[in-house]
């Protein structure tokens, strides 16, 4: 026969997530970090090796407002679920370091679909402009380099665009990558939580 059951044992099932949740939680992590990693680390180098650099950039402008706004997406429903899941007062320092690892990746993700990943779009839009009116935009690789230099050595206007260019896509870079470490640290943490695999 069977004896009462622990209150301990009750309380840990009552504040543990449902398998919906952690199914959930799972699929939002894994799709973020899974695309941003693939975007930020093999997608854009091998285009940028492979294609014309006009070619390049107008593909990264129809796909950048999607990405950004998935990582946004996901960021929040992270949040949210994680949130949810875990009640407030019985949040460990563990807990709330992740939640803001994931409000700072909502943070980073909103600033780029909103902000900086439209700013550098249209910059590059621009540049693309002027670089085609000096018909340049079709090299690959580095060999689009030197004339690209040369061009910003002769037309002021040419080298400012690229200076606010560069600023831009320097932030949205800064964004993306600290949503990449936002998401690599919740999977650590995420990892550090399972029993066995």
């Amino acid at each position: 026969m069977k004896g009462p059951v622990p209150i301990q044992d009750t309380m840990a099932s009552d504040t543990e997530p449902s398998n919906t949740i952690k199914l959930l939680h799972l699929l939002f992590l894994s799709t973020s970090w899974g695309m941003q990693f693939w975007v930020t680390f093999v997608a854009g180098f091998v285009m940028s090796r492979h294609l014309p650099r006009h070619t390049f950039g107008s593909i990264q402008r129809q796909l950048f407002p999607y990405y950004f706004h998935i990582s946004c997406t996901c960021a929040f429903l992270n949040l949210t679920l994680f949130a949810m899941s875990h009640r407030s007062e019985r949040l460990g320092e563990e807990h709330t370091s992740q939640i803001i690892i994931f409000f700072v990746c909502i943070i980073a993700s909103v600033l780029n679909a909103q902000c900086f990943g439209q700013a550098t779009s249209a910059s590059a839009a621009e540049l693309q402009r002027v670089e085609h009116s000096h018909g340049l935009g079709q090299e690959l690789g580095l060999a689009a380099r030197e004339p690209r230099r040369q061009l910003r050595a002769s037309n002021p206007s040419y080298r400012q665009l690229a200076r606010r260019f560069a600023l831009c896509h320097a932030l949205s870079s800064l964004c993306n990558l600290l949503c990449v470490v936002c998401n690599a640290l919740s999977l650590w943490h995420l990892a550090a939580q399972l029993p066995a695999l």
